[in-house]
């Protein structure tokens, strides 16, 4: 009983701290919404600014209800009994292989999917749809999650089925080689991704032959970034939204531009949003990401094994000792309520890349003004929070603010 106190403990803290975040939030944009901070006179206009707060406030509003609402289903998937009982189905009706394991896990994963439906149908065609930013039909919801499900299930049950596979080969080192199949795994999903999953999604199709694709390679051949193509994504099928980034990497390396982008931003802009990504690359901020990953992946491995040892973990969650299967899927809901309260330590890494690549991107410019522009832009087209109040942008924000990037832009220029 006590064990059950205690994850439900971790689970309502958490819970009760993104609420606070979000009234904190809200109350701290609403204190600056009367009119534009000085800061943002020449960045949008009043009418602009005030749809801004009014989107920021709908979506903390319906975050909040959002939060709630999985609280609630995972409290009552954790706590009901419901896990072990359907384990105890799968087992009955298939056995007890491995592939029955993994089975499990997979079908269990997207059943708890099924929940938040209603929640993604009303952001994409309420929320984002009142504010001019959804260009999805029913049609390409509906297709777009069919297509994640069934790639879920050929991704996934495979590579679940291995690592159970490595459980019953290898004893207690098991979690070793589990992380070094992931990592591998991980590597291959680099180069495949672009090629073969990505389009499934998306049609990607090269930037057409004119001034802005010569300026774009000037740009790779300055910094030494040398790209297979720069390509376009149909990003405004599904939103307004606008983004640009690299994939894959060595000879399959690829420049992406959402075409919402390639619209909204001149092009000494999108220049600099290129050279920003590419600085990314120079400062080699992906293998270190990627390095932090492959350590955490490890640690949570390694958790899992000694998990899968402890009887009073599977009973207190209604399940019986002796396989490894429950305490995957148990770390899987459970990881959330801890990775949580250290997740501002990983925004203020990420956070400290964006400032390299600003740097980068200013150097190869030899100026701050498109970057600043371009950042302006995407802040306004994207109707972003431009007051957001450091504690929620501390624990939510991977990217620096508007006024943080503006302050430290402003003083290379100096």
């Amino acid at each position: 009983m006590i064990v059950l106190i205690i994850f439900g403990a971790l689970l309502f803290a958490r819970w009760f701290a993104q609420l606070w975040l979000e009234i904190l939030n809200q109350r701290h944009v609403r204190a600056n919404a009367s009119t534009v901070p000085p800061a943002f006179k020449d960045v949008v206009t009043p009418e602009t600014y005030q749809k801004s707060v009014d989107y920021t406030l709908t979506k903390s509003r319906f975050h909040c209800i959002e939060l709630t609402w999985t609280v609630i289903i995972l409290a009552a998937v954790l706590f009901s009994g419901v896990l072990p009982w359907f384990y105890n189905v799968f087992q009955n009706s298939f056995g007890r292989s491995i592939w029955v394991g993994a089975l499990f896990v997979v079908a269990t994963s997207i059943l708890l999917t099924v929940p938040d439906l209603p929640f993604d149908w009303y952001s994409q065609f309420s929320l984002e749809q009142r504010f001019g930013f959804n260009t999805t039909t029913p049609k390409t919801f509906w297709v777009d999650r069919i297509k994640g499900l069934l790639l879920g299930v050929a991704i996934g049950f495979p590579l679940l089925w291995l690592i159970l596979k490595l459980v019953d080969w290898l004893g207690d080192w098991w979690w070793l080689w589990a992380w070094a199949c992931m990592m591998v795994f991980q590597l291959v999903m680099l180069v495949v991704a672009p090629i073969l999953i990505l389009p499934l999604f998306n049609k990607f199709s090269p930037l057409p032959e004119g001034a802005l694709r010569e300026r774009l390679l000037g740009l790779g051949e300055r910094a030494g970034f040398r790209a297979k193509d720069i390509q376009v994504m149909d990003g405004s099928k599904r939103s307004r939204h606008s983004n640009a980034f690299f994939t894959g990497f060595g000879h399959f390396r690829k420049i992406v531009l959402f075409d919402t982008l390639v619209d909204q931003l001149q092009p000494t802009e999108l220049e600099a949003v290129l050279a920003h990504e590419i600085g990314h690359y120079k400062k080699r901020h992906i293998p270190k990401t990627m390095l932090w990953s492959a350590i955490a992946t490890l640690i949570g491995f390694y958790i899992i094994s000694v998990l899968a040892k402890q009887a009073w973990f599977y009973h207190a969650f209604g399940f019986p000792s002796g396989s490894v299967v429950p305490a995957f899927l148990l770390f899987g809901l459970l990881a959330g309520t801890v990775t949580f309260w250290i997740s501002p330590v990983s925004h203020l890494f990420s956070r400290k890349h964006e400032y390299e690549a600003d740097a980068y991107a200013a150097g190869v410019m030899n100026e701050v003004r498109s970057l600043i522009g371009a950042l302006r832009k995407l802040n306004e087209k994207n109707l972003s929070n431009l007051t957001p109040h450091p504690y929620y942008s501390g624990f939510y924000y991977s990217h620096p603010t508007l006024l943080e990037r503006e302050q430290a832009l402003q003083s290379i220029a100096r």
